[in-house]
Order: C-alpha cells, then structure tokens, then sequence
C-alpha cells in the first residue's frame, strides 16, 4: 500500500518549464512542438493565452511560421485556475502580457501535478525584464533559452528592437513592427533611434 502511494504521488508531480527569448526565436514553436507530443501521448492538455493576443487568431496559439493548435483566450491569470480542470498538462503562450499573479497560478498548477509549459519575451523592447517572465524563469524547474537570427548580423538575436514610434510597453506585431538583433546591433539601433529624435 505504501509503494502505491508512493508510485502514485511521484506520478502526480508537477513541473514548471519556461520557453524564453525574443521576438522571432521559435517560443511558440516549441510551445506547439511540446503541446503536440502531450496530446500523441492521448494526455489531457489545455492552452491558454491572453485575451488582447488576437494578431493571428483569436482562439489558436499561431507561431509566425503559421503553425497553429487551439487553445482558450483568457482575460486574467486567475481564468486559467478556474479552466485548468482535469488537465495533465497545461501550456501558456505570452506570458508577459499576463499580470503579477501568473507565476503564483502556476505554482498552484505543478503544485496540484500538473505539467505546466509557459511561452513569452523575457525582454521588452526597450531591454527590459518583461512582465511576470523573470519570476517565472526563477521558479521553474526547467528554461529553455531560444534565440533567432539578427537581421543586421546574422549572429545569435536575444532583442526585440521595435520600428515603430509607439513608446507603449504594448504593441502586438510582427515583422513589420519588430526585428531581432544581438546586442551589438541592439544598441547601435538604440543609438540610432536616440539621434533620429533628437533631430526631429
């Protein structure tokens, strides 16, 4: 009896993964890629992302690459708790745009045996930790760090540098909007920007 109890508690464990990185590194590539191997395997999955991500779809998690799975639109953190029911394994796109109390959902989420896999920029554009993502990265029991290609370099991209003039933390976008750079280019692009508003 001990042994089955023993058995079934480690079954039940839940874990914390994090995918990080910037605009056009894969995250929610490998969010899908994770998902879709939870579902081969027939677990119980459930998606969530925040309500204001409608750039692709307003009820698929799409990567830029137009990979899609479905998944629930939520306004708040605390939605997720109240959806997640009879889950084995819940997955998390963007996760910077989610309020403070993200990371304390998804302790209650590992904690209760659930598998839990978060997606989102660990940086804004100007350079910044983002949102809930810093606490998120200390809490997990696994980050995965992805990069894309930067576009002036071609070496390793780790920011999202924006091309539009909008100073809001927020600005859903692609390609148009954004372009992955490594640091040196980052902060030439910086340096440029600095210059083109101080001849204006």
């Amino acid at each position: 009896m001990f042994l089955e109890n023993k058995i079934e508690k480690e079954r039940r464990a839940g874990w914390i993964e994090v995918i990080s990185g910037s605009m056009f590194s894969g995250k929610t590539e490998e969010l899908i890629r994770r998902m879709r191997r939870a579902q081969f395997a027939k677990q119980r999955v459930e998606i969530f992302k925040p309500q204001i991500d409608t750039r692709y779809s307003e009820e698929d998690v799409v990567s830029h690459d137009d990979n899609a799975i479905h998944c629930t639109p939520v306004p708040s953190s605390n939605n997720i708790l109240l959806l997640a029911d009879n889950v084995e394994v819940v997955g998390i796109d963007e996760a910077q745009f989610f309020d403070d109390n993200l990371p304390n959902v998804c302790n209650q989420l590992a904690n209760s045996g659930i598998r839990v896999i978060v997606a989102g920029l660990d940086m804004d554009f100007k350079g910044q930790p983002f949102g809930p993502m810093p606490h998120l990265m200390a809490i997990a029991e696994y980050v995965t760090k992805v990069h894309a290609i930067c576009v002036k370099t071609g070496n390793l991209a780790n920011y999202s540098h924006r091309l539009t003039n909008n100073d809001g933390l927020v600005e859903l976008g692609a390609i148009e909007n954004y372009q992955p750079l490594s640091r040196e280019a980052y902060f030439a692009a910086l340096e440029e920007d600095k210059r083109a508003k101080d001849q204006k």
